[in-house]
């Protein structure tokens, strides 16, 4: 798991003190969306934000263990809903914050066609995507592949990621030529789409419904929701490539 941490260390004009602290729980392709947020929900309100950021079926397991997770922003709708009915989450404040885009992705830029065809072609080693046990964008990369007639084909080409993160660390890197990630994970307001890449058609997999829920009853968790619910943290989200919802 990386840990980031986003603090505002100077004192803010017009308070009398600093805000509190919270830990939150992000889903890996969240990462890049949630730093901006956490930049700007700082500097409006004096709050500090502690980010893990990882795999959703990992970060579900720890909050289940206890971990001190005020928030949880979940790459599905699934785990905040079981937390939910675990009686693990604070009633009624389960909501959807993102519909996340798959993307298949390699920096080559003449290796992955605007029609995805370079999958039935072949002509690549290593294929690179996120457990679907784990994670929500794994488990829509391996629909489409699914959907493909490819899973059975490329199966000894996978290379499998703990989560969208790590998967898109084995591209970066060479360990694998391309792979499926995150739209907000290859573009955003901070740098241009760069190598070649396939933006996959929604037919192809279920929608990926990014849900949230307060863990904790703080008034620095119920800010940082608000703040996202907001019309500025829509802003950042929409920049990012993510449809949202209505």
């Amino acid at each position: 798991m990386v840990v980031f941490l986003f603090g505002c260390l100077a004192s803010l004009a017009g308070r009398d003190a600093m805000g509190d602290e919270i830990r939150v729980a992000v889903a890996a392709n969240f990462a890049g969306p949630m730093k901006a947020i956490v930049r700007a929900f700082e500097a409006r309100t004096g709050h500090r934000v502690v980010v893990s950021v990882g795999s959703t079926g990992k970060h579900y397991a720890q909050i289940r263990g206890g971990a001190p997770f005020a928030v949880f922003f979940a790459a599905d709708a699934e785990r905040p809903r079981l937390l939910e009915e675990e009686g693990l989450s604070v009633a009624g404040t389960r909501f959807t914050y993102a519909m996340g885009r798959l993307v298949l992705w390699s920096p080559n830029p003449g290796l992955v066609d605007p029609a995805g065809r370079v999958l039935s072609a072949g002509t690549f080693s290593h294929l690179a995507l996120a457990n679907p046990r784990l994670a929500p964008y794994g488990a829509a990369a391996q629909q489409v592949l699914e959907s493909r007639g490819l899973w059975t084909a490329l199966e000894k080409k996978l290379v499998r990621g703990q989560s969208v993160g790590q998967v898109y660390q084995f591209i970066e890197t060479g360990n694998a030529e391309l792979g499926f990630v995150a739209m907000s994970q290859v573009g955003g307001p901070d740098r241009p789409l760069v190598g070649s890449w396939w933006v996959v058609p929604d037919s192809l997999y279920a929608p990926i419904e990014q849900q949230a829920v307060i863990l904790e009853a703080s008034e620095a968790a119920r800010a940082l929701v608000a703040f996202v619910r907001g019309a500025e943290g829509r802003r950042i989200i929409s920049k990012y490539g993510y449809r949202l919802p209505r």
